[in-house]
């Protein structure tokens, strides 16, 4: 289900009772498809289609997660004009707090956005529903991780499920090609090494001052 572009690093941390999901891209893609913008919203649906599957209630832990996928499918529907009943069209879409006092589009038109987007949605919320309903071990497994480490990472998720089954566009090795290592260097520059040791002393009785 986890289909995003370009993903170098996977960390899944408990959040309350349900789960935070974070993944970091070394690149910026500006360009996206229709399939790929569906894509991500059954990514942001799956913790809430995890609840209702696995829980069989809901919890107000998806509010962000539903927030974001309504902003995309009003974008695609009234902004990017991927939508074939609206058609080709594109209208501003206010910024989060600004006020509209008029819509640029008619109450008629207004009904079929709000149509066509409660579809876009549901669609996208059936698709997650079938996808982790089939992969439903494969869920659990992930589970069982969590509950024993709490953090699970990219290497967790190749473990319990396997390499992608499609290519890569980035991997971790090219987001770290250059840094010279895999781990981080705390070493501190020359020039700030024993910053902290009095000047005014030799190094006689600073070391007497350690002792």
């Amino acid at each position: 289900m986890m289909r995003k572009q370009g993903a170098i690093t996977v960390s899944i941390i408990p959040r309350g009772k349900g789960l935070g999901y974070a993944q970091y891209l070394p690149k910026d893609q500006y360009l996206y498809t229709k399939e790929q913008l569906f894509d991500r919203m059954c990514m942001t649906l799956g913790g809430r289609v995890s609840e209702e599957l696995f829980f069989k209630r809901i919890t107000t832990g998806a509010q962000d997660d539903l927030k974001k996928v309504t902003q995309s499918a009003y974008a695609q529907v009234v902004h990017y004009g991927m939508n074939e009943k609206v058609g080709n069209v594109s209208f501003d879409m206010p910024r989060e707090g600004e006020m509209v006092m008029e819509k640029p589009y008619s109450e008629t038109t207004a009904q079929l956005i709000d149509v066509e987007v409660r579809k876009l949605i549901e669609g996208a919320h059936k698709r997650t529903t079938q996808l982790l309903t089939e992969r439903k071990e494969q869920v659990a497994k992930v589970a069982e991780r969590l509950l024993k480490q709490e953090i699970i990472s990219r290497e967790d998720m190749i473990e319990l499920l396997g390499k992608r089954p499609f290519p890569e566009k980035s991997t971790y090795e090219e987001f770290v090609e250059g840094t010279g290592s895999f781990e981080e260097d705390t070493t501190l520059p020359e020039g700030l090494k024993d910053w902290n040791k009095d000047k005014t002393k030799g190094p006689e009785e600073t070391e007497k001052q350690r002792a």
